[in-house]
């Protein structure tokens, strides 16, 4: 197992975070969900801008 370190946020950032999880799941878990979907995105965004750029590229709202 991975050394556990401890990470000094306020009472508010901390309630937040228990927002986004279930029941029984870690903060580790619950950051490692959120950091993978942010990763998902911005590769999205940058896919979408490399699209954009090409002179071929259509998007479907305009069609």
């Amino acid at each position: 197992m991975s050394e556990i370190t401890t990470i000094p946020v306020t009472k508010e950032v901390r309630d937040m975070l228990k927002s986004y999880g279930s029941k029984g799941e870690t903060y580790d878990n619950i950051l490692r969900r959120i950091m993978k979907q942010v990763d998902i995105e911005d590769f999205m965004e940058r896919q979408y801008r490399r699209l954009q750029e090409k002179d071929k590229f259509v998007s479907l709202d305009e069609i």
